[in-house]
Order: structure tokens, then sequence, then C-alpha cells
């Protein structure tokens, strides 16, 4: 998951479209077919102003390069053209051509002074400020100002600013001259803007600036002039036209159904099965992907309901926004004559350095916790507590521990003896006498004296598959109803981290509770590790799920903040044998023999026999950098060297295009990389458009991992519109299961009130587990696979585009049961009449299941219906309006 995906959407807004009355044409599937066959032919709005006739085109122009400071920076790189310096046409109303990859986003990604020019072997360059304070400036290139390769950002001496940049060179070395703090003028030099020579102090004299200013439709601005042949600019005028009709397509609604289909009558649909042409498909194809985010391990999946159990929380965690978050966090002292600190003197281990000190000279005082956001409790449930303590001084000689409602009722008790100057984890088993909603935990000693306190723990006794260290039991099992063929952990931005020490690190999470290493969560809270690499093998283990673990590629999340230049951090490549070391010792824990130093790591855990790992990640949706490439390389050869048994799954960036998702694709095709990991959140209209996305790929290279994606609507809503569109495009994929290996939604878990990210697959609380309309949709799915696809011709009554594109069906075959499974949706407002010849596919016994998930488009808990039907060779089944239907036919085959 990645904070920076919004950004990298197409512009969705009509503003961006010259051409007058446009909106209307949003409803009319024809008129958009004729703006876009005049966009093809070259009736562009910008150049209805021409002083020239559509034959008498310029054989040059003047074209304006320039940002601007809207949206604090943001925006990018744009272009205004003119014949005459004159009269300026913007190019797509302030397109972004080129948007900012450096730091966070938020206060980053920002292009400041963006200085273009044009070398001698007619490669365009842009260099520009990233910010007012960093010392680093950015560099990108481009054949022919449309597409625009990698980013980089060289490093100044740490007390230099870099502003104002222009550029000079000689056809051999280019020289780089910029303003820094206080009037002060410097220049570097570089060959290839790979190498750069030290920053030299020149003369106020010597940076003589090339920008100019001029008054734009827009407002009044700064950038540079050029010279350029009309087909240049033309080209620049082609993209935005053609970037403005797909936004139009992708900003497609269902709210606008009433006039786009008005006078539309219900659809007859013919669909013929041809079960002669059958073609195998992954029998992976739609699994889970489990990021820490949204609080979905601690106080989540993970069942742990102590909050700050180990009195690690630091400030540092959310980036010293928060002064109440620290080690006592969810913890207070209740009672007189006490006091509770946290010390580091003599910790349990070196990874978990602070404990809690109580002393009382009473023994009326307890030490509160508040667990996360209270703990739910059942009447009559038991609870598996566990502390590790030691005494310190005095007669304190056994503690009570109890849970307590929020106005002070005890219900449930136990009482543990303190018999130890050293660490002793001690237990009890705590058993409920009544029902809260937000119970605390006390432990209170039964005399004077002082204590120390650690790893305080409290799990219910039923968790799923009565696991200890286990997961929440309704959770883990609303998952496993997806029936998910894989589960990818444990992220995602988590898995990279922010900044290179803050990688996920999988050592870190194994062994016992109190020598794992917690660390600050990405997303701005802490990590116990205890839902660890061990966690998420038994869970794949016990739902019968492919484990696929990702780790990062050397370099941090592309929106880190941390270690210099952004995310264009790297673990130094005289530590990489040692980074791809960790990666080896990875495939020995899972699949090592119980003998084998990290083997028996897993063999010591409970688990002496294998997990058969056979897939791991490396990086996600990373920005594709040289940094990134180089260290990809190295951990990709190696592993091919090492475990040629592995399959290496690779990254093509955070989205479907750009710079980040060709270069990746080139990286992939020159190491010849297995898989790659694709991630796109988009509109529903982009999935409803884009259902052959997949036809069209190359099948002799990289198959296609879809890690992450989701239909987004604003306000992000999960609902029937946003599952519909889901739907949609899942039947393309099974129809392309032969090339898209794996798919998962993201993100899939969200706490109530703990919320980060959103549209989420499932919601909860502490009481309840709440799917949403697109969990079912995965569910239906997940539950009725296939590894065998039976390709369909279909026949419509109306071949209206729009309603072509919103009826779909897909058909497969479980070759473990023989069942025949049909899915078939309706995305439009009226009932399709669907008739499918099964002819030879009908087993003798006609009465099957049938699942239909159906509500108006804004609904949110919608759920599907299961009822029983009779299905014949030709059987004609009424798809209602804004429908999923799913047919299973089981064989007589068993």
């Amino acid at each position: 998951m990645s904070l920076l995906k919004e950004e990298y959407k197409d512009h969705r807004s009509l503003q961006y479209m010259n051409l007058p009355g446009l909106k209307s044409f949003h409803t009319s599937c024809l008129l958009n077919l004729i703006i876009l066959s005049l966009f093809l032919i070259g009736i562009y709005s910008n150049c209805l102003a021409l002083p020239h006739s559509i034959n008498k085109e310029p054989d040059f122009v003047y074209l304006f390069s320039y940002s601007t400071t809207k949206n604090n920076n943001h925006n990018g790189l744009h272009f205004a053209w003119s014949t005459d310096k004159k009269n300026w046409f913007l190019i797509g109303n302030e397109y972004s051509f080129v948007r900012c990859d450096y730091g966070r986003w938020g206060k980053e990604k920002r292009m400041l002074t963006p200085f273009m020019f044009l070398d001698g072997s007619g490669v365009w360059h842009c260099l520009w400020s990233v910010n007012e304070y960093d010392h680093a400036f950015a560099h990108v290139s481009s054949p022919d100002l449309v597409y625009w390769g990698r980013q980089s950002y060289p490093l100044l001496d740490k007390e230099l600013t870099f502003k104002d940049p222009i550029v000079e060179h000689d056809g051999k070395i280019y020289t780089i001259k910029f303003k820094g703090k206080e009037n002060q003028y410097f220049e570097v030099k570089t060959r290839d803007f790979k190498v750069y020579s030290e920053a030299k102090q020149i003369e106020a004299s010597q940076y003589r600036s090339a920008n100019v200013t001029l008054s734009l439709e827009s407002g009044t601005f700064t950038g540079q002039v050029h010279r350029v042949r009309w087909s240049v600019a033309e080209k620049l005028i082609q993209k935005t036209e053609v970037a403005n009709y797909r936004a139009i397509l992708h900003d497609e609604r269902t709210q606008q159904d009433v006039q786009r289909f008005a006078g539309l009558q219900p659809v007859s649909a013919s669909f013929t099965v041809h079960a002669d042409a059958v073609k195998p498909i992954s029998n992976l194809l739609l699994g889970v992907f489990f990021e820490d985010i949204n609080y979905a391990a601690d106080g989540g999946l993970y069942a742990e309901l102590i909050q700050n159990r180990d009195f690690e929380y630091t400030p540092s965690d959310r980036e010293y926004r928060d002064t109440t978050w620290n080690s006592k966090h969810s913890w207070r002292l209740q009672g007189t004559n006490a006091t509770f600190s946290v010390d580091t003197i003599d910790p349990i281990h070196s990874n978990n350095s602070h404990y809690a000190t109580l002393t009382t000279t009473n023994g009326n005082a307890s030490l509160i916790n508040t667990g996360f956001d209270g703990i739910a409790v059942k009447n009559g449930e038991k609870f598996n507590l566990s502390l590790f303590v030691k005494r310190l001084k005095g007669s304190v000689k056994s503690v009570s521990v109890s849970l307590v409602t929020r106005n002070g009722k005890e219900i449930a008790r136990g009482v543990i003896p303190v018999a130890s100057a050293s660490w002793k984890n001690i237990k009890t088993v705590l058993t409920a006498t009544d029902s809260a909603s937000g119970a605390q935990l006390a432990i209170r000693p039964l005399s004077a004296g002082s204590l120390a306190v650690d790893m305080v723990s409290l799990f219910p006794q039923q968790t799923f598959k009565g696991r200890r260290n286990g997961l929440r039991n309704d959770l883990a099992q609303t998952i496993a109803d997806i029936h998910p063929k894989f589960i990818r952990f444990p992220g995602g931005c988590v898995a990279h981290g922010d900044g290179i020490e803050n990688i996920y690190r999988w050592k870190n999470t194994v062994g016992p509770l109190e020598s794992r290493k917690p660390q600050r969560n990405l997303w701005g809270y802490h990590q116990t590790a205890g839902l660890g690499y061990f966690e998420y093998f038994q869970y794949c283990e016990d739902i019968g799920a492919v484990p696929l673990p990702v780790l990062a590629a050397g370099v941090p999340c592309q929106n880190s903040g941390t270690g210099g230049a952004g995310q264009q951090g790297g673990v130094p490549l005289d530590q990489m044998d040692e980074y791809i070391q960790d990666i080896f010792d990875l495939v020995e824990y899972a699949n090592g023999s119980a003998k084998s130093r990290w083997g028996k790591l897993r063999a010591d855990a409970g688990h002496p026999q294998p997990f058969n790992l056979k897939y791991i990640g490396i990086g996600n949706e990373d920005l594709i950098s040289d940094v990134f490439e180089e260290r990809f390389k190295l951990i990709f050869k190696a592993m091919k060297e090492k475990h040629p048994e592995m399959v290496v799954i690779g990254t093509v960036g955070p989205t479907f295009e750009g710079t980040d998702y060709t270069e990746g694709w080139k990286i992939a095709d020159a190491l010849q990389v297995p898989v790659v990991d694709e991630h796109y959140y988009q509109s529903p209209g982009w999935f409803i458009h884009n259902q052959e996305y997949y036809d069209k790929y190359d099948r002799s290279k990289s198959k296609v991992y879809l890690g992450e994606y989701a239909s987004h609507l604003p306000g992000r809503p999960n609902n029937v519109e946003t599952a519909l569109s889901e739907a949609l495009y899942l039947t393309s994929l099974e129809r392309n299961g032969d090339v898209v290996t794996m798919s998962s939604y993201a993100p899939l878990l969200a706490k109530d009130g703990r919320t980060q990210w959103n549209p989420n697959l499932i919601y909860f609380d502490n009481k309840e587990v709440k799917p949403t309309v697109g969990y079912y949709v995965q569910k239906m799915f997940g539950q009725n696979a296939g590894d065998q696809y039976l390709p369909v011709s279909t026949v419509l009554s109306n071949n209206e585009d729009g309603v072509k594109k919103r009826i779909a069906i897909s058909i497969v075959r479980d070759s473990k049961s023989n069942d025949l499974i049909v899915k078939l949706v309706n995305m439009l407002p009226v009932n399709v009449n669907a008739q499918v010849d099964l002819t030879g596919l009908v087993p003798p016994r006609s009465a099957v299941k049938k699942i239909v998930l159906q509500g108006d488009p804004v609904d949110k808990h919608a759920k599907p219906q299961e009822s029983s039907i009779t299905i014949t060779d030709k059987s004609t089944l009424a798809l209602g309006p804004y429908s999923v239907t799913v047919i299973r036919l089981a064989s007589d085959r068993k």
C-alpha cells in the first residue's frame, strides 16, 4: 500500500477540457466516440483558435515550459505554445507532463523553478528545486517531452540549498548553476547527470538566467521558451486530448445512468460456451493481501488484547507529533501511595529494553491497561494471561490480576505468586463472570513493595484454530471464508518501511516474544512484531493458502521521508551481501530441515515440518530508479543462483502506466523475472473500460500478480457500484488467467476509528466484524474458483458500447471436483435476460445453487442471497439490474 497512489490517477475533472459544453457528452457513448474520432483526425480544441487552416500548420512554434505554485507546487511541468511569442495557448489546460517524485506526499513531491533544455544529442533535460531547505535537486530526461525517464536526486554539500537552476553545456560538460542561501551562487559539473563535481561558489555575474516571465490565460509564470517543430507540440497536444478523453470514460458513474441509458429496454444476451477450446488458468488466481495498516495487526487480527504490553511505545512512532505516545501509553496508575515509572536498567532482552516499575506502600494501588479502545469481554469467556515480573524490594509475594469495567466492577480475577528477584514469566487463566464492551486490565500487588513488570499479555483462549499467540477468531475466519489461494504479507509499504532503518526485517519477528524487535509502523503507530513471520506462515497453512512474503528490494518506501533524498537511499552496496543472506535465511527458515540453523528456530516454535515456501516478492511498487535497479538485480541474480526453485516476484511501480511501470517492465524483460507485481487503484469507470487490459499482454513475457487493486469513488465508499465494477474486472482476470497468476484486493482490514485508508475489504471493531459489499464479491469468486477457463461467445440485442461493457460472463471448471461455475455480471439499470448454452456440460441432476448479489449502486450493505434453481442445456437466466450471479453446477463425478 502507498500514500502516493492518489496522485498517480488520471486527471478526472472536466476543467481540463477546452471544448465548450463537453460535459453534456459525458452521458452519451455515441457522442464520446465522435469526440474520439475528432481527436484522432487532429481537430483539437486548442487548435480551433489557430490563425492557420488545418492544412497549413506552422513548421516551427515556440514552446514555453513552466511550473506553478498551485497545489503547493505539486502540479509539475506544464507547456504552452505560440507562433509569435505573443499569443500563447495552454497545452491541456496545465496538464502535468512530469511530476516530482521526491520525498513524501503532502509537504514534498514538489517541483520548484524547473529549468528545461535540449542537449546536443536531441535529449531534453529538466532540473528543478525539490524544496526550500534540502541539499538535493532533481533531474529527469526525455527523448520527446512526452515520455520522461527515471528521476534522480543528486545530493549537494549539506550546507547548500538549490534554487533557480540554469544549465550551460558545451557538448561534453554540463554546468549547473544555481542560487544558494543569502544571494550566493554555485555551480556543479557533470558529463552524464550521474556523477557530479563538488559544488563551487561563483560570482553573481557568472549566473545569467535564461528564464522569461509570461502572462498566460491562467496567470503569470516564469519558465523557458524553446523553438521546436510543430510536430513536437502536436504530440504534446495529442497526449492531453487522449488523456482527457480517457478521463471522461473513467469518470462514468452509475449516478449518470438515468441519462446515459434513458429509454434502454431489457437486454437479451446469448452466451455460447466453447468447451472444445478450454484453456488452463492459474489455480492461485484469487488471494488476499495483508498489510498492517488501519490497526490490522495489533488491535486487529493479532488477538493480543493489551496495548503497549511491552512498554516500548515511543514518540518517534508518530514522528514526535503526539507527546502522549510514549512508554506509558495505555497505562495509568490507580490508587494512592504508589508510583509507576518506566526503567531500562535490567531488561528481559535488549530488543525489549523498557519495563514498568510499580511501587506501593500499602498494597492498594493498581496498574491499569485500557487495551485497544477497551477490552471486549463475554460472560463465561476464558482468557490466558501472562506477564514477566520480578521482585525489586519489599515483601510482595503475589499480585492480583483482574478485568474491571469502566465503572470499577470486577468481572474476572486471578492471583499470581511472585517468588523471584529475577525475571519470571507467570501465567493464569481469567474467566469472565459478566460481559463488558470496554473492560480494562488491573494489576495490583497484594502487599507493599516494588515490582518490575513487562510483556503483559491477555489472549482469548478461543483464537483461530486454538493457536497460542494466535489470531482473532472471527476476523481470521472471515478472511478464510474467501478461500484465498495465497496470502501476501506483511505489506505493502510496511515491508520496505520509512527509511533504511525502518525496513521490515523478518528475523526481528520470530523467536520468543520478549526477544522480538518492535518498531515504528510506516502508517504512524507501533508494531509489536507479535504477529510475525511464524504466525503468518502458520495462518497460511491453517487455511490452505500459499504463503507469499514480500521483502524490500534493498530500498525503502517510495513515500519515505527518512534517510536523505527521500526514497533514494538504499542499503549500502557493501552491506548487500548480508542483506541477501537474510533472504536466503528466510528460505531456510521456511523450508529447511529442523536440524538447520534457521529451520531449528522454526521447529523450536512448534513446527518441525517445512512450510513449503515457493514464492517471494522482492520490492513493492517502488520508485524504479538506478538505486532500485542496482539492488534488485543483485538480489534477483543471487536468488536465481542459490534458490532456482523459488519464484521471485518483481515490481513495476504503483500504477498501471507511467515511468515506474515502463522502467519496471524493462527490468523484468531484461532479467526474465517470472512474475511482476502490478498495482492500481482506479475509478469504476476505469474498470469498466479496461476489461481488455490483459488480453493485450505478451504471453511469452513475465506473468502478472495484480497485488493491489480496488475501485475508488469520491468519498471512498465500498458499495454495490464499486463491487460490481470489480466483479466485471474479475471476469476479465479469469479470462486472462493464463497470464495473470494471482490477484488480491487491497487493503484487507480496517478498524473503526483507526482507519487511515478507505475503502477496505473488511471493517471491524472490538466486538464485531463488518464485511463490505466488495468482500462478498471476493468471496463469491474465491469460493467458486477454477483452474480451467471455457471461452464464451456473446450476442446481445443491444450493441451500444456502454451496454456491452457492462455485461460480462466467465465460465470456469474446477478440475478437482469437475464442477462447472458460471459467473454473470450485469452493471446496467435494466434486466438482462441471459441464455447460456451449456449443451453437453449440464450434469444429470439439474438442481444447482445460485448466488446473487444485487442492490442499488449506493448500497453499502448488500449481501448475496442463495437459492436453488433448475438448469438445462439452454436455460434463460434473469439477471437483475446491478447484480452479480454465480451458478455452480456440481459434477456427478465425485
